[in-house]
């Protein structure tokens, strides 16, 4: 092959990914904004309320319109978005996070006096989401997951996960593709579950202050739903210091959460991992 049909090759090449760039942008930028023009719907449940938010509507629209995700009734959807683009999203996942990973740097540097400031309970309820592998990541490997559910139990995995995980290992690894259904889920089922727990928890006898801060898990639509369910549950006059203690919570996990999956929580799951792994395969995944 000579160097000019190369370079032709090349160039034929770099056309043919750019117009999978923009097929796949243009998609994207569809769905934001049908799901921003949806908005965000509250519904009421008892005490508590739903609180929908269009980050569900675009993962739920993403799923319908991604081929042989939902069977074969929608494979007219494959004109739509074919799996080149799907191939091209799992690196542009990455991309998209990098900027997220320098907001939740830029939050340690003007806020270290507010998180010192903040006193131990705050600083130490991350700790807490240490019980998230022990108690997940047995189930995981009992439904048959093995290097995916490092990824999938190392936390409850919001961005900060995403980022430490994507970087570790990739998002097209077996923990990237953990780490993802995990944020998928939250992202799906996060919203109702936390919206619905913060107004039932008051009931659990707990100062609604501790509550406030268990709110703080790290998202802010997770936050803002059981903040919001659990301020409307109680006195009035509680409300502003509830949902104060819910940001202040949820500012501290988003900052001292990456440290924490870093430092702790995934070599604490790795370790655990090849101490479970041998007891669920036969061959002892590593």
């Amino acid at each position: 092959m000579s160097k000019k049909e190369l370079t032709e090759n090349e160039i034929i090449s770099m056309k043919g990914r750019l117009n999978v760039f923009i097929k796949l942008f243009i998609t994207v930028l569809f769905i934001v904004i049908f799901s921003e023009l949806i908005g965000v719907k509250k519904y009421s449940l008892g005490p508590g309320s739903v609180v929908l938010l269009p980050m569900l509507y675009a993962v739920i629209i993403g799923l319908i319109i991604t081929p042989d995700i939902l069977g074969k009734p929608l494979n007219f959807l494959r004109n739509l978005i074919s799996n080149e683009e799907i191939e091209l999203a799992g690196t542009m996942v990455m991309l998209a996070l990098l900027p997220l990973g320098v907001k939740y740097g830029t939050l340690v540097g003007p806020n270290i006096v507010k998180v010192v400031q903040a006193g131990p309970a705050f600083l130490l309820q991350e700790l807490g989401n240490l019980l998230t592998p022990v108690l997940a990541l047995p189930l995981a490997l009992l439904l048959g997951l093995r290097r995916e559910a490092v990824g999938g139990t190392v936390s409850i995995c919001r961005e900060p996960t995403l980022g430490v995980i994507g970087e570790r290992y990739g998002m097209n690894s077996p923990e990237g593709t953990g780490v993802l259904g995990t944020y998928m889920i939250g992202t799906v089922f996060g919203t109702i579950f936390f919206g619905l727990l913060g107004s039932f928890a008051v009931t659990s006898g707990l100062h609604p202050y501790a509550l406030a801060m268990a709110c703080g898990m790290g998202s802010g639509s997770m936050m803002t739903a059981a903040s919001s369910s659990l301020s409307a549950a109680v006195s009035p006059e509680m409300k502003d210091t509830i949902l104060a203690y819910a940001a202040t919570s949820n500012m501290l996990t988003g900052v001292t959460g990456m440290y924490s999956v870093v430092f702790i929580a995934l070599p604490f799951t790795n370790w655990y991992y090849t101490k479970l792994a041998p007891k669920f395969s036969k061959k002892g995944d590593k």
